[in-house]
C-alpha cells in the first residue's frame, strides 16, 4: 500500500519563500516586480548624510499610467543611470521602497496582500495606493535637475495605511 497523497502546503508554490534570489529563475526574478514604479522616481542624496529623498519626478522612460517601463528591454541604452536589479545590489541598494517585492524577500519577509504574487491581480498595487499612477508631476525631460529639489515628496518612502493591513480590505 502506498502513503496517501500529501497535500500541499499553503507554502509551497511560493518560490519567494523557497528560493534565494539567486536560485530564482528570470520569470520568477522579473515577477517580484510588483509594478508600482517607485523605483522610477528621481531621487536626490544628501552627499553629508547620505540620506535619499524621492521626488515626483520620473524617469523618462516611465509610462506613469501603466507604471511601466516603455521600453523595458533597451533601458540601459536610453538611461545610462537605470539601476538594474540583482541579487546582490537589492541587498545594498539604500533607495528602495518599504515595500519593494525584492527587498522584502532580501530580507526574509513575506509580500504584502497587494502584490500581484498574492493577489493574483495586477491592480492591487494601485488599489493599495502603493503605485505611482496619478503622483506623478513630470519626467526628468521636463523638469531640469537643478529643479529637483523643489519637487522633494515623502509618499515614496512610506507605505500607506491601506497597503499595510494583513489582507485586502472589503470594498
Amino acid at each position: 500500500m502506498t502513503a496517501p497523497p500529501k497535500r500541499p502546503s499553503a507554502q509551497e508554490g511560493f518560490f519567494w519563500k523557497t528560493k534565494t534570489l539567486e536560485e530564482m529563475s528570470n520569470a520568477e526574478w522579473e515577477s517580484l516586480c510588483d509594478g508600482c514604479a517607485r523605483c522610477c522616481l528621481e531621487k536626490l542624496e544628501d552627499e553629508d548624510t547620505g540620506k535619499i529623498y524621492f521626488t515626483h519626478v520620473s524617469c523618462k522612460l516611465l509610462d506613469s499610467g501603466l507604471c511601466a517601463c516603455k521600453d523595458y528591454q533597451n533601458r540601459s541604452d536610453k538611461v545610462p543611470d537605470c539601476v538594474r536589479l540583482t541579487p546582490e545590489n537589492v541587498r545594498t541598494l539604500n533607495w528602495l521602497p518599504p515595500s519593494c517585492g525584492y527587498k522584502l524577500v532580501a530580507e526574509g519577509r513575506d509580500l504584502y496582500w497587494w502584490h500581484p504574487l498574492i493577489s493574483g491581480d495586477p491592480n492591487t498595487v494601485h488599489e493599495a495606493g502603493v503605485s505611482v499612477r496619478g503622483r506623478v508631476q513630470g519626467t526628468e525631460n521636463e523638469i531640469p535637475d537643478e529643479e529637483l529639489e523643489d519637487h522633494i515628496v515623502q509618499w515614496p518612502a512610506l507605505l500607506p495605511k491601506r497597503a499595510r493591513l494583513k489582507k485586502r480590505p472589503k470594498a
